[in-house]
Formats: structure tokens, sequence, C-alpha cells
């Protein structure tokens, strides 16, 4: 499975012993990231991604920030051309009227064979679920996972 996950679902990675109890849906990005560690998920990224959680850790954890971008870093990540998803994202941020870094993500997704985009942003969600290859954190079930 190859997946897209937007900033909202990776700083939940970190969050744990900070303000879990704040935090919506930890425990559901926490079983996207050990599935990305099993090799049953497979990561691709807008170019963006590091830098936009890294922005965000930084502004939540300025002691951890660096340390936790090093870490998500080291992460086997696919990083995408933003020029094959550009005319996409754009057509997304238009005609949903949301930020182009949001749509960039679902963009990847949509142009990518039998990727899936998943984010904890519901806002998104409701606007874009029609566009399919979308899923929000709490629903996304790991269907690679040996039962």
């Amino acid at each position: 499975m190859i997946c897209v996950v937007d900033a909202s679902v990776a700083v939940k990675w970190f969050v744990q012993g900070l303000w879990a109890q704040r935090e919506e849906h930890v425990d559901q990005a926490i079983a996207l990231l050990q599935a990305i560690h099993a090799d049953r998920v497979t990561m691709r990224q807008p170019p963006h991604f590091l830098a936009e959680v890294a922005a965000v850790l930084a502004r939540l954890d300025p002691q951890g920030a660096v340390r936790h971008v090093a870490w998500l870093d080291c992460l086997d990540i696919d990083h995408a051309d933003p020029r094959e998803h550009l005319t996409t994202a754009l057509e997304l941020s238009l005609s949903l009227n949301h930020h182009l870094f949001d749509t960039l993500y679902h963009a990847v997704a949509l142009d990518t064979p039998d990727a899936l985009f998943i984010t904890a942003d519901r806002r998104y969600v409701d606007k874009a679920a029609s566009r399919g290859r979308i899923v929000w954190l709490p629903d996304w079930v790991d269907t690679t996972a040996s039962h």
C-alpha cells in the first residue's frame, strides 16, 4: 500500500508524551507508523512534507523539533516531484477553495496509482471526499496487517 500522509497525521507521531490527552486519533496515527516501519505501507510525499512538519513541531515542541525532524528524515520516504502533481493540486485548490499545500498531498495520491491520502483534517476530507483516494485518519484500516 502506498500512502500520502500530511503533517496533521505525522505530528501525532511525536506528541505522545507531551499533550496526547489533547490530541485526538494518536493511536490510529501510531498504527499507521507501525505499518510504515513494518514495510506494509510505503510513504510517497510532496516535497514540502518535512518542512511543514518541522514548522509545526518548532511551534509545538521547540526542544524536540530538531530531533523529531531528523528521525522523520530517516524514514524511507519517496518524495514526489511537485511538477508532476501541480496541475492536479491547483485544480483541487481552486475548485475546493483550499490551500495549495494541503491539496498537493491529495494530488500526489490521486496521481500515483494505488495511493491513498491519509489526513486528520476533517474539514478537508469533507470538502474533497468526492474526489476519491482520501481517508480521514480515524477511518483508516491497515488492510495489510496479518490477522
